[in-house]
């Protein structure tokens, strides 16, 4: 692989791996430089919306992701406090019906697991382990990269330099970015469970997301529907930074005291073995790329998962970005500077409408029974047309 016609991407997480293989769609080449020794398949479960699996779909990963994925009927929206179903949107045939393709829930470490095989099948990806990104240096053939094995510095050299490397971006703060991600004063837990051990009701092909007084909690089958997700969010101070903290059971039943039964019994379900993670966001970046160097991702525009889309607008970034520089493989700045222009409005809706959602989910009082009123009125069409914006996005 001739390092001098490649693109270097920085990270080997879902944003990292879909940009790779979109590359390689376009007949450019890839190298991914990436800090861990060994890559896992640890994490929470990820919403893979149309927007996303269209996209999936058109990299040649639909029969390997329909065959471990789950496609729910429905998001049921419930009340904490009663179990009172507000509103139930369409997913399933309906969902694929309007949009052409399917709404998936998946395993983030099975969908992880799809891409890397993906990547590791091809002749113009090359992914390095153990190599961690520390500085970069543009010149007039592109940009050098110095990074860090385990025994020694290395450079690499290419085109570009893509940093899909997460909320904690090194790429990013070399950019100039001196804010940094904020944190939102709220944790999310997670937990996976087998599907045998809940009832039948928690057992359906459904979303299931309840809303309450300064917390929700979502959950979904994965893995063809064996197994059982639950993500519980809470407002809080907990402020570590860390994607897999060990989280007491007893701390996250007690957060929920006073909900409906059949929502504590299934909180109540998994042993010692929750994790948690405090969630950060970052306002808008107002620029994100310099010259050959451009951010993807969490590392452009880190969001809250209210919205379940941080995943997939890696996933769009990815695309986006293969066409503009297959486009303009010579003159990478201005193919970056395309992408950036052509994602900043959008990734910049989906920030502030996460936001905006973290409140709805967490009202309390007459603010949560009008909340409540609404969705009952509105119904489950109307309220997934509201996602249309979202769902039904495809490349210009």
């Amino acid at each position: 692989m001739s390092r001098s016609r490649t693109i270097l991407i920085a990270g080997a997480g879902i944003g990292g791996l879909a940009l790779a293989l979109a590359l390689a769609a376009k007949g450019l080449r890839a190298t991914i430089l990436e800090q861990a020794e060994r890559l896992d398949d640890s994490g929470a479960g990820i919403q893979l919306s149309p927007n996303a699996t269209r996209i999936l779909i058109d990299l040649g990963l639909g029969s390997a992701l329909a065959s471990i994925a789950f496609a729910p009927e429905a998001i049921r929206v419930l009340a904490g406090p009663t179990a009172n179903e507000l509103a139930r949107l369409p997913l399933g045939q309906a969902a694929e019906f309007r949009y052409g393709v399917p709404y998936w829930v998946i395993h983030r470490g099975d969908l992880h697991a799809a891409l890397l095989n993906a990547v590791q099948s091809s002749a113009n990806v090359a992914l390095r382990l153990g190599t961690r990104v520390e500085d970069f240096a543009i010149h007039s053939r592109g940009v050098s990269v110095q990074a860090w094995t385990r025994s020694r510095p290395v450079e690499e050299q290419g085109l570009a330099l893509i940093g899909a490397d997460g909320v904690w971006s090194k790429v990013r703060a070399r950019l100039g970015d001196t804010e940094g991600p904020r944190f939102r004063q709220r944790t999310a837990w997670r937990a996976l469970i087998p599907a045998s051990t809940v009832s039948e009701t928690q057992r359906q092909p459904v979303t299931s997301l309840w809303l309450g007084a300064n917390a929700h909690l979502v959950h979904y089958p994965v893995r063809a529907g064996k197994w059982i997700n639950i993500v519980a969010i809470v407002e809080d101070a907990w402020h570590q930074v860390g994607w897999n903290q060990p989280g007491a059971r007893s701390e996250i039943i007690s957060r929920f005291a006073g909900w409906a039964p059949e929502a504590q019994a299934l909180l109540a379900t998994p042993p010692d073995a929750w994790s948690k993670w405090a969630l950060y966001d970052h306002a808008p970046l107002r620029s994100w790329s310099r010259g050959p160097i451009t951010l993807l991702g969490d590392a452009a525009h880190p969001m809250l998962p209210f919205l379940a889309q941080g995943g997939a607008m890696a996933i769009e970034d990815a695309a986006v970005l293969a066409r503009c520089l297959a486009k303009m493989p010579e003159d990478p700045a201005a193919a970056l500077r395309n992408y950036e222009g052509l994602r900043r409005s959008r990734t910049a809706r989906v920030v502030r409408h996460a936001r905006r959602l973290g409140k709805i989910y967490h009202l309390s009082g007459p603010a949560a029974m009008m909340r409540n009123l609404t969705l009952i009125a509105a119904g489950g069409q109307e309220l997934l047309a509201r996602y249309d914006w979202l769902y039904d996005w495809r490349m210009r």
